[in-house]
């Protein structure tokens, strides 16, 4: 596995945008097969339900899938960025449930395994009329400081425990670094390098099994 390469996130960023600025990055890297996507948004076979961050105004309806195909001429596999972090995360047992804390929260949620229908956690309503995004994304965190901002992931904690009825909780994103309480053993803070580790799963036809082994 090599280190990441990183180019900072254009704004605004519609699909020719994204599609310009991943030639960069592909060029940064050795050959390659295949290709795993983690996109930040609603993801079907392949193609955008909604993006809010990117702006769901270009991108709602964009098959991500066939442009990639096209623009790199390998096999590709979009999945929601979230999702993609659980694959790497779980253990197979029961029901997992991956956060990511970042710009927004995302959700991934898996039973035995498998990875169930997407859910956009993130924009449900959470407390004072706004969503757990809005109350835990980045940009609440700048405003709010470490201590409340910390107080309100506790808080959300127990809304997803009540919603989901999970036996594992995963923490990651860029924020999860900052998590200053001693989560229970059923919470673990993982690693974003995960994300490339469930890239790889993406692609195992029997890794529910294999999980299980």
């Amino acid at each position: 596995m090599i280190d990441p390469v990183r180019i900072k996130t254009p704004h605004p960023c519609p699909p020719e945008v994204l599609l310009s600025a991943l030639n960069i990055l592909v060029s940064q890297i050795p050959e390659y097969d295949r290709i795993s996507v983690g996109f930040p948004g609603v993801v079907r076979n392949g193609r955008i339900l909604a993006c809010v961050n990117l702006g769901n105004e270009f991108w709602h309806g964009f098959n991500l899938e066939d442009a990639l195909l096209k623009q790199f001429r390998k096999p590709v596999k979009v999945i929601n960025d979230a999702d993609m972090q659980g694959l790497g995360a779980i253990k197979g047992r029961g029901i997992e449930l991956m956060i990511t804390l970042g710009t927004g929260i995302g959700s991934g949620l898996f039973e035995d395994g498998r990875l169930a229908p997407h859910l956009e956690i993130g924009h449900a309503p959470f407390r004072k009329g706004e969503t757990f995004e809005e109350q835990l994304g980045n940009q609440a965190y700048l405003e709010v400081g470490k201590q409340r901002w910390n107080r309100r992931l506790q808080r959300a904690i127990k809304y997803w425990r009540i919603l989901t009825n999970f036996d594992k909780l995963y923490l990651g994103g860029g924020n999860a670094q900052h998590i200053n309480f001693d989560p229970n053993p059923e919470i673990e803070i993982v690693s974003n390098r995960l994300g490339m580790i469930g890239g790889i799963w993406l692609w195992e036809k029997r890794r529910d099994e294999e999980r299980k082994g």
